[in-house]
């Protein structure tokens, strides 16, 4: 299996269509917000060459205090680029709202994804496999991920896929990605959470249908079983981890994880009894 890549293409570099999106909500913010940062730059340029001490035509108004015109400028424009901003936010915030499926692209692939110190824990519950550091799914196929973490919160990130999305202990978040391209792609955690924090990154695998079906086949037949068992000591297993598979896994395992049913010791806050997961 091949390993994390260590350079990967970013944000401005989409391969799916939420990162797309992603992309163009950057590049049009960028866009209005110059529409106030370069004539700002041009005008003090051009006082600065206008009011020169050499400059005899420039006027020289010691108690001029207030203009209309001015107060007009200075504040109009700003609250100009904040709509235009509120505008591009609010359109983007509804489109690309994490939980809203794909609508092309057929049925999405089911992932639970599961954060651990310092490795991430991809289950396929539809074909009762799961990968620690490797996601595979079929390009041009939509993926909807439900997430939780065995630990402390930390942030899921496919910089070229999409939206990043917080996993948290005892709660469910919901997300939805594409790949529109074949290819290895760089995946994170983007939230610093202790000192393993380099340690969690991941590949995402955007493969053919016929390749996707091949990889199902191969993880299959590697024999391991994700039990409550062999999870606990994952789980209890402080340390990063090399990429690894399992054939079989324990159906409602990752329920029983966001119920809190399967806690490791420093995790234990609360009474799992207590609590229910939280969705978003």
């Amino acid at each position: 299996m091949q390993e994390v890549l260590s350079v990967a293409g970013g944000v401005l570099d989409p391969q799916g269509p939420i990162a797309a999106g992603n992309a163009q909500i950057l590049i049009n913010s960028v866009g209005i917000m110059l529409v106030i940062v370069i004539p700002t730059i041009l005008a003090t340029l051009a006082f600065g060459w206008w009011f020169r001490s050499s400059n005899k035509k420039a006027i020289y108004l010691p108690n001029w205090a207030h203009s209309g015109h001015l107060e007009l400028i200075v504040w109009g424009i700003p609250l100009l680029v904040v709509l235009f901003l509120s505008g591009v936010i609010w359109i983007g915030s509804h489109e690309l709202d994490p939980a809203q499926p794909i609508a092309q692209g057929g049925k999405p692939i089911e992932i639970q994804v599961v954060s651990l110190d310092w490795k991430w824990l991809f289950i396929y519950p539809d074909q009762e496999v799961a990968s620690i550091n490797e996601l595979a799914v079929p390009a041009n196929t939509p993926v909807h991920f439900s997430l939780t973490s065995g630990t402390v919160m930390n942030m899921f990130f496919v910089p070229q896929l999409g939206s990043m999305i917080a996993t948290m202990n005892g709660m469910v978040t919901q997300l939805n990605l594409k790949a529109d391209q074949i290819g290895d792609y760089y995946g994170q955690s983007s939230q610093f959470s202790g000192s393993g924090f380099s340690d969690m990154h991941f590949t995402v695998r955007a493969l053919t249908m016929e390749d996707y079906s091949k990889w199902l086949a191969y993880v299959k037949q590697t024999g391991q079983k994700l039990d409550e068992a062999s999870y606990l000591a994952l789980a209890r297993n402080k340390a990063a981890s090399s990429v690894r598979s399992y054939g079989s896994i324990t159906r409602d395992l990752f329920d029983k994880i966001a119920m809190r049913e399967l806690i490791t010791e420093g995790n234990d806050l609360q009474d799992p009894k207590q609590n229910s997961p939280k969705t978003e």
